[in-house]
């Protein structure tokens, strides 16, 4: 299986689990790594034999701005359901990172990973 990555598409989003968060908003970012058989497009060189990056941007970005999640689990989960449901993957890999989360303390940034494949 081969693999696109897309790295660092960032948003302001209204994601959290305290109204706080939800109010305010903050910076979120998201990584996918889609994997499916590459070798159409590179025999080929056609868009329509591989997947559209700028689709799935679209799609991610869509979602982002759909609803407010409460948790990044929830944020990763749709991410990849609809991946897998509009795009020709066996494989998605959803990275959600959230900067400033309230935790107490300092850190970069909270991250969730999640991986679903095609049933």
């Amino acid at each position: 299986m081969d693999t696109i990555r897309i790295h660092n598409m960032s948003f302001y989003g209204h994601h959290g689990v305290d109204a706080t968060e939800r109010d305010l908003g903050g910076q979120f970012h998201v990584d996918v790594e889609l994997g499916l058989d590459l070798r159409p497009a590179g025999e080929s060189d056609q868009v329509a034999d591989t997947v559209d990056y700028k689709a799935v941007y679209e799609l991610v970005a869509e979602i982002q701005h759909s609803r407010r999640f409460r948790l990044l689990e929830a944020f990763a989960h749709a991410i990849a359901g609809a991946i897998l449901s509009r795009f020709n993957v066996e494989q998605v890999t959803v990275r959600v990172r959230k900067a400033s989360v309230p935790l107490g303390g300092l850190i970069d940034h909270a991250e969730v990973e999640i991986t679903r494949q095609r049933e």
